[in-house]
C-alpha cells in the first residue's frame, strides 16, 4: 500500500458507533503540494474520518498511511507530521496570542529562544501583531481560527488538516482565511480540508471528495464533478427581444438542441454537447445581424453536482441524530493534534 508520493492514503475506512456506522468503506487519497476538500452536510462523517487519519479516534477496519507510515502502528510519527485545527478553537482564553503560541511552542519541545521568534513570526504572518498583548476573550471568531491556525504551524508540519476552518465567519474573515490556505500551499504544505460549503471547495480545492452519511459518493476536480451531472451551457441576453425567435432557431440548429426562452429577461439559455458550440452559435448570429447585450457560458454549479449526487443539498441533515462530525452529539470537539 506505501506510496511516498502521497501525504494520505486510505483504503476502506469504517468507524462505528454503536449501531451507527458514522465512516463506511471510505477510500482517499491526498497528492503532496495539494490542497484536497472533503464536501459533505453536517452528520456526512467528515471529522470523523480526519480524527481516525490524525489518530485521534482508533481504525475500526481498514488502514490509513501518513507520508508512508501507519497510522495504527506509527501513530507518534504520524502525529509529528500533523498539524490539525478543529472545528472549535483550542487556545486559552485567559492567556494573551503571544503567551498562547509561546505554551504551544514549549509543550512540543521547541526552546524558550526560538519558541518566542517563532510566536512573533507567526502573529506577523497571520495579521495578529496589533493583538499579540490581547487575552484571546477580546478575540473576534475570525482572529481566533486565525490564533488557532497559527499554533497549528508552530512546527511547521508538512500536512495540515482543516475541519470547517470558516464555519461561522463573516464573508471577510471568511476570504483572509482563503488567502492564508493558499499562502500555506505555496509554501510547500498538503491540505486536507473539510467543509460544507460549496463555493469553498470549490474556491480552494484541487480535488473534491464528496462525503454523504459516511459514504464517499464522489471525488474529481470541481470541473469533473461538475461535467459529470450535467452540461455547459450558453447564455445569451439579446438587444432586441424582438429578435429572440430567431436567435433561438440558429441555436437549435448549431447545437442539436432547443433552447430555453425568458422573453422578459431577453434571455436565451442554449445546452452545449461542447464548449465550442458556443462559438459556432456566435458566429452565426452576427452573421445574421442579431445583437447580443450579453453573453456567458456557465457550467453547473457545486450546488447542482450535489444535489444530483446525494438527493439533497449541504444544509443540516435531519436524518441523524449526531453532531456535526457524525459522531453521538454529546462526543467532545476536535482537539489540535500540535
Amino acid at each position: 500500500m506505501t506510496d511516498t508520493t502521497l501525504a494520505v492514503r486510505a483504503e476502506g475506512l469504517v468507524k462505528d458507533f454503536g449501531d451507527q456506522r458514522a465512516v463506511n468503506q471510505i477510500d482517499l487519497e491526498v497528492r503532496r503540494g495539494e490542497v484536497f476538500g472533503v464536501l459533505g452536510p453536517n452528520g456526512a462523517g467528515k471529522t470523523t474520518m480526519l480524527k481516525m487519519l490524525a489518530t485521534l479516534l482508533p481504525i475500526d477496519e481498514g488502514r490509513a498511511e501518513i507520508f508512508g507510515h501507519d497510522v495504527r502502528k506509527e501513530a507518534h510519527v504520524v502525529r509529528q507530521l500533523l498539524g490539525v485545527t478543529g472545528q472549535y478553537a483550542s487556545v486559552d482564553e485567559n492567556l494573551t496570542a503571544t503567551e498562547n503560541l509561546l505554551l504551544f511552542a514549549r509543550l512540543q519541545g521547541v526552546p524558550k529562544t526560538p519558541a518566542r521568534a517563532t510566536a512573533e513570526r507567526l502573529l506577523e504572518q497571520f495579521d495578529l501583531t496589533e493583538a499579540a498583548s490581547k487575552p484571546i476573550s477580546a478575540f473576534s471568531g475570525g482572529m481566533r481560527r486565525r490564533l488557532d491556525l497559527a499554533a497549528s504551524l508552530i512546527t511547521r508540519p508538512p500536512l495540515i488538516f482543516l475541519d470547517e476552518p470558516t464555519t461561522g465567519l463573516d464573508p471577510r474573515t471568511r476570504g483572509q482565511m482563503w488567502v492564508t490556505i493558499r499562502e500555506l500551499v505555496r509554501s510547500g504544505c498538503t491540505v486536507l480540508l473539510t467543509t460544507q460549503y460549496l463555493d469553498e471547495a470549490d474556491q480552494l480545492a484541487d480535488r473534491i471528495a464528496v462525503i454523504d452519511r459516511g459514504v464517499k459518493v464522489a471525488e474529481g476536480t470541481s470541473d469533473e464533478l461538475k461535467s459529470s451531472v450535467g452540461r455547459s451551457s450558453l447564455h445569451l441576453t439579446m438587444v432586441d427581444p424582438a429578435q429572440i425567435p430567431a436567435a433561438a432557431e440558429i441555436a437549435a440548429k448549431e447545437t442539436g438542441e432547443q433552447p430555453i426562452l425568458s422573453p422578459e429577461a431577453r434571455r436565451i439559455t442554449v445546452p452545449l454537447h461542447r464548449s465550442d458550440q458556443a462559438v459556432d452559435v456566435l458566429v452565426k448570429l452576427r452573421a445574421q445581424h442579431l445583437e447580443i447585450d450579453a453573453v456567458s457560458i456557465q457550467k453547473p454549479s457545486l450546488d447542482e453536482v450535489f444535489l444530483a449526487l446525494t438527493g439533497h443539498d449541504t444544509g443540516p441533515d435531519t436524518d441523524t441524530d449526531t453532531g456535526d462530525d457524525g459522531e453521538p452529539a454529546d462526543t467532545n470537539p476536535m482537539e489540535n493534534v500540535r
